[in-house]
């Protein structure tokens, strides 16, 4: 069960939800006995899967709450209701580092300080023997106050993967800021690993980008082992060869080579920003949204993308569009070399196919292609919707227009922020949500399609039309065949309105994303238990079929479905999609 905005949760009342993410949601509380704001991080229920997680959950939990530092996040508490763990924690009035990025430009003097603060922060983690693990924009909080706090120590560890169903790219770690060892699965892990994260964001303020991105986690985490570091200079011109030099060290890809500690990184940083400053340096950093202009290091830096999750909505009349898979399961599988040629041969005809059926949409769902030109350059479609955002902050469409324009770009992780702040303005307008569906659709970003139709069912209630339904059902389906779909929409928020669906969601990005066969024929197992006779059964049970080399079990399953009259059309049409793609 999810927590509820005004539930009292033990001596803590929930005035408002604040965030979620793959591993953990968190509210805003009042704790009247010490009259005091507090944070609620609630973790995922799927966490409770792992028969040790509790004992490891009170042990973490005490640990990272015994730090003590001005630039980390205290910790008050840690408990559970209604067998839900969460860590009671400081509530900080102000925003991200990520959302400030995405707001606008930092000036050079508070590049400094966020460097100086988490730097600090880590220094004191470190001698206390905690790693972070997971050091990325979203983790640093800059307080109305002026503070600057790094938040989640310690959360990866306690969420290490277990025999949880969360993907294992939630557990480990961001793929764009994660540490070559980590993406390797090496469990020797040291202070090495949160400087190689720690280099990445700075890079990341430094030069305006992450130094690797890519349609999907893989392919970031591939590039983070194998790929020479993009040299600073080569995407932006202005970094000074100081400031290189130390990002190149930050970010060796062999421990050995990065600084020996925190403050060495941080002293290094600081007197070869110092230098720029003293020379009085031009700096540029690659806009998201604008044009790259030259600054001097005393004014504002050029913006910098962000990205936030969303939600989902309702079913049209439409024909059902025939949308791309994403290849993510099938690069891993190959990568463990557990995926035998037949099923390899399958799934290149059904891509094949899908392609030829749909030529407006070239790219897998939610990672359509780079823009052209060199990185950073203007993008008219982007520069256009995001001037009517700045003429229009309150409008949905603005903020959904400039979604569409970044998601077209593959620039996900901006689009579902803008998303997320479309649904949100939107508010009861169930005519937009039903917009914003079909025309997410049209790209093929099914996550965002399902945040859309989950937000119009939730206005639909109690009498939810069977249309809008049978859209959640479908948009949901394909939405978790994509590895930013539990970026995008939580299983638990699936799972509050529809305890069979969010099964389906656990099943598909199992089967679909870790290809973890074992896990799926689990869960699958569990949506029998609980709802006998959802179609969507009968797709899984096919797919796992194909999957196990069983494309004759495969056939009889998706056989029946096409001819089952009782179906949604939808599921016939994708029943028949996967027949026409088994040699």
């Amino acid at each position: 069960m999810s927590f509820a905005v005004g539930e009292t949760v033990g001596p803590y009342r929930i005035l408002d939800q604040l965030g979620q993410g793959g591993m953990a949601t968190v509210f805003k509380a009042y704790h009247a006995a010490l009259d005091r704001y507090v944070a609620l991080k609630v973790l995922h229920p799927a966490f409770l899967e792992d028969p040790n997680f509790q004992a490891r959950f009170q042990r973490e939990a005490r640990l990272i709450a015994k730090l003590e530092h001005p630039n980390i996040v205290p910790v008050y508490d840690f408990s559970e209701h209604e067998n839900r763990p969460f860590l009671v924690m400081k509530f900080i009035a102000g925003e991200t580092l990520k959302a400030r990025l995405n707001r606008g430009p930092l000036s050079a003097d508070e590049v400094l300080r966020v460097v100086d603060s988490v730097g600090g922060a880590l220094t004191y983690a470190h001698k206390s023997g905690i790693l972070h693990r997971d050091i990325k924009p979203s983790n640093v909080l800059l307080a109305e106050d002026g503070g600057i706090y790094l938040a989640d120590f310690g959360l990866a560890r306690i969420a290490q993967a277990g025999e949880s169903t969360l993907s294992s790219d939630t557990i480990m770690g961001t793929p764009q800021y994660i540490s070559p060892e980590q993406a390797m699965g090496k469990k020797d892990l040291d202070e090495g690993t949160d400087i190689y994260s720690f280099g990445v964001m700075i890079y990341e303020m430094v030069v305006g980008q992450v130094p690797f991105s890519g349609d999907t986690p893989f392919s970031v985490i591939h590039d983070h082992i194998y790929t020479p570091l993009p040299l600073p200079h080569s995407i932006n011109p202005h970094v000074p060869g100081a400031v290189e030099r130390v990002l190149l060290k930050a970010l060796a890809k062999e421990r050995a080579d990065r600084y020996a500690d925190v403050p060495a990184l941080v002293s290094a940083f600081t007197q070869a920003w110092q230098e720029m400053a003293a020379k009085d340096q031009e700096v540029t950093l690659a806009a998201s949204t604008k044009s790259i202009s030259p600054i001097s290091p005393t004014s504002s830096l050029p913006e910098i993308g962000e990205s936030k999750p969303a939600e989902a909505g309702a079913e049209s009349d439409k024909p059902t569009k025939v949308r791309k898979r994403s290849p993510w399961p099938f690069i891993a599988g190959g990568i463990l070399l557990i995926i035998c040629c037949l099923f390899v041969a399958i799934v290149a005809n059904r891509n094949n196919r899908l392609n030829r059926n749909n030529q407006t949409v070239t790219a897998p769902a939610g990672a359509v292609t780079q823009p052209s030109g060199p990185a950073g350059a203007a993008n008219p479609a982007i520069e256009e919707a995001f001037a009517k955002v700045e003429q229009n902050p309150d409008d949905p469409y603005a903020h959904l227009d400039l979604a569409i324009a970044l998601g077209k770009v593959n620039r996900m992780q901006e689009a579902i922020g803008q998303l997320n702040r479309a649904a949100d303005l939107a508010g009861d307008n169930m005519d937009f949500f039903v917009n914003a569906g079909d025309r997410l659709a049209e790209i093929n970003f099914w996550p965002g399609v399902a945040l859309m139709d989950l937000r119009l069912v939730r206005l639909q209630m109690p009498d939810v039309p069977d249309e809008s339904r049978n859209r959640l059902h479908q948009s949901v389906y394909f939405a978790f065949e994509n590895p930013l779909a539990p970026q995008v929409i939580a299983f638990n928020e699936i799972g509050a309105l529809d305890e069979p669906l969010d099964l389906v969601a656990q099943a598909q990005f199992a089967l679909y994303v870790k290809n973890d066969l074992a896990s799926a024929r689990s869960v699958i197992d569990k949506l029998k238990n609980t709802k006998d006779g959802l179609p969507e059964t009968g797709l899984l049970e096919g797919q796992l079929a194909l999957q196990n080399d069983n494309p004759e079990q495969a056939k009889r399953l998706l056989a029946g479905l096409e001819s089952d009259s009782s179906a949604p059309q939808w599921i016939r049409d994708e029943a028949n999609s996967m027949l026409n793609n088994i040699p």
